[in-house]
């Protein structure tokens, strides 16, 4: 039997691989690319690179961030989305070993990290990921010691509809669009996956972070109060902190007035 750390060490490999895929996810889906063929190549001088160029994070080392073909730079986020996917599927093994959950909850985070980085280049979120996530989410809730397929239903429900009342709310107040349409829809995926108590959690959490975030880049850069600000990530670390510390820090609210 394979020894915990070593185990470890193939759990953090296979992360920074998947990662490298997730990178490409990231990059063609929103250019409504295939992200199957072809093979990933120079976007400067067309030169497909090759499989020992693309090493998760040690070739982006190697090569120091260049294409080896004509040295044009590639952007260090290639690394560190790799290297992201990497310790959040190590962390999710020393929360939950290989389980049923460990699986689960490595595909729903990766799939919030491709969410997150095409949200902040676009501003959109793909339904091609949060809508089959919202069902995926359901049937996984029949599997999972937690939340239960009830929770998971009322998860989806007040998700969507709590986001969704924001937006048409905003809408009809203000004439323009606030909150987009996919943050609701992405809520419901969340919810789908976490159950009904984690929404209030992700929407408080996320909000703070988003307010705090938004304000500093108003001070720090001037800009104005109509400045648009993706929302998407920030409910993304809502669901991602939910499932490492969401019961303790909810536990350490409710007895904070004891």
């Amino acid at each position: 039997m394979l020894s915990f750390h070593v185990m470890a060490v193939a759990v953090f490999l296979s992360g920074a691989v998947i990662g490298s895929f997730l990178n490409v996810c990231i990059y063609r889906l929103p250019a409504e690319q295939s992200v199957i063929t072809p093979r990933s190549r120079c976007m400067t001088c067309g030169t497909e690179v090759c499989w020992f160029d693309n090493i998760p994070i040690v070739s982006w080392l190697l090569l120091k961030g260049r294409c080896r073909a004509c040295g044009t730079g590639f952007s260090i986020r290639y690394p560190l989305v790799e290297l992201l996917t990497a310790l959040i599927a190590l962390l999710l093994f020393f929360r939950f070993s290989l389980s049923v959950t460990f699986f689960v909850y490595f595909l729903f985070t990766a799939a919030l990290i491709v969410i997150t980085f095409i949200d902040l280049d676009h501003q959109i979120i793909p339904d091609e990921i949060s809508i089959p996530g919202i069902g995926f989410g359901f049937m996984a809730s029949f599997f999972l010691p937690e939340p239960g397929w009830i929770s998971s239903l009322l998860g989806i429900i007040a998700g969507w509809s709590s986001l969704a009342i924001v937006f048409y709310f905003y809408l009809w107040l203000t004439g323009r669009e606030g909150m987009g349409g996919g943050d609701a829809k992405l809520l419901a995926m969340l919810g789908s996956f976490l159950g009904l108590k984690a929404v209030p959690f992700i929407i408080f959490f996320s909000s703070l972070a988003g307010t705090f975030v938004g304000l500093s880049i108003m001070v720090l850069q001037g800009k104005g109060r109509h400045y648009a600000i993706p929302f998407g990530p920030y409910l993304a670390l809502g669901a991602v902190t939910y499932i490492f510390y969401g019961p303790l820090l909810i536990s350490w609210y409710l007895h904070l007035g004891k």
